[in-house]
């Protein structure tokens, strides 16, 4: 167990930033599930803009990978598009 008191510090602000990332990892990944499920095209269109500021702020943030970001923004664009 750590003994230094900034060890412990360090140890509560990690499981709090823990849960925050994992709470917005998975708001964002049911609002992608969302958005793929929709099929009108101007419902997509106005909720697409949200999806790609979650995931932007999941990429800077390092929860996700900035080319995964990158990826999945692609590939909804393609789907709101192809709609």
């Amino acid at each position: 167990m750590a003994n230094h008191k900034s060890a412990l510090k360090r140890i509560r602000s990690n499981e709090a930033k823990r849960l925050t990332n994992k709470y917005q990892h998975k708001t964002t990944r049911n609002a992608i599930k969302k958005l793929r499920e929709l099929t009108d095209k101007k419902e997509a269109e106005t909720m697409f803009p949200s999806v790609v500021s979650m995931l932007d702020r999941l990429a800077k943030k390092n929860v996700i990978h900035a080319n995964k970001a990158a990826n999945l923004k692609s590939g909804l664009a393609k789907h709101v598009a192809a709609l």
